[in-house]
């Protein structure tokens, strides 16, 4: 099932995550609508507090639109070892019509559950490293203009209170 997304300023996206304690059926169907979600959007990641829901699971696929689907399930994962240097621009699905060049790790570790509850570890570089920063930021309350300059953030508070106030 397609989920909306909650977009910023929802005082919900700012909320931290709690850590799933039993991979039930209830998470499974959270992953599929997830991944039926983040494909429908369409984008590269989805964390559950993006459509309201604060548990620790995320959903990215980085394949190419010409390859087949290569989605990554990550339940409760936590980055274990990072290094180097990456400047992209990126843009979030909570955060719509928005992107910027954001300073994170080139290259990550990244160790979480499956949906059989098997942990599994991922070295990541290039933009899944990206990816995984990005929606484990979520998981943690923080938004991808969390990263930007004071300068940088506040143009973007400005352009996303205009947008609000012309939607009324």
């Amino acid at each position: 099932m397609i989920r909306e997304i909650l977009t910023y300023p929802n005082p919900a996206l700012k909320k931290k995550s709690a850590p799933v304690a039993v991979i039930s059926d209830a998470v499974r169907e959270l992953v599929r609508d997830m991944a039926e979600t983040m494909y429908d959007a369409p984008g590269v990641g989805l964390a559950a507090p993006q459509i309201g829901v604060h548990q620790r699971v995320i959903v990215i696929d980085v394949s190419a639109k010409d390859e087949p689907p290569e989605l990554i399930v990550a339940i409760n994962p936590v980055i274990t070892y990072s290094e180097g240097e990456a400047f992209e621009e990126e843009g979030c699905l909570s955060v719509p019509h928005y992107a910027a060049n954001v300073r994170r790790h080139a290259r990550v570790i990244v160790k979480a559950l499956d949906l059989e509850g098997v942990e599994r570890t991922w070295r990541a570089e290039d933009l899944l490293a990206i990816a995984f920063q990005h929606e484990i930021d979520h998981l943690e309350g923080i938004l991808f203009v969390d990263h930007l300059s004071p300068l940088k953030r506040e143009l973007f508070i400005r352009k996303a209170r205009k947008a609000a106030e012309e939607k009324q």
